[in-house]
Parts: structure tokens; sequence; C-alpha cells
């Protein structure tokens, strides 16, 4: 996923988006342990996914607290 398009979410969009993208890797995980994963590089690219849509979210949440 894009980060423009996650800029685009609200909070609750990133973090419906961290839990659904938390949820593929881990079934991509169970599927590699039992030898199903074919591409093992969706692994590093849906952790690169998790990782950029936490940081945006930390970025958004942080503009609402120094907007209070």
């Amino acid at each position: 996923m894009k980060t423009t398009e996650l800029r685009q979410k609200d909070v609750a969009g990133l973090q419906a988006e961290v839990k659904e993208l938390q949820k593929a890797h881990f079934g991509l995980r169970m599927q590699k342990a039992t030898q199903q994963l074919n591409n093992t590089a969706t692994l590093r690219s849906t952790r690169r996914d998790i990782a950029r849509a936490k940081t945006i979210l930390v970025e958004k949440q942080s503009a609402e607290q120094s907007a209070k």
C-alpha cells in the first residue's frame, strides 16, 4: 500500500489497516512454516507495509495531541 493512500485515512482507519496487515503477515508466516509459501518476498513486503502504516499512525496521533 502506498503512503499517499495511508495518509488519506483517519486514525481509526489506520489502526484497522495495521490489524489487517498483521493478520495477513501471520497467515504468510504459517504458510512458510508448512512449506506452502512459494514467494517468501511477500513476508518482507507485508512487514514493511506494517511499519509504514504504524509510522503514519504515530504521526497522526502526535499531530492530534499537539493540536489539543
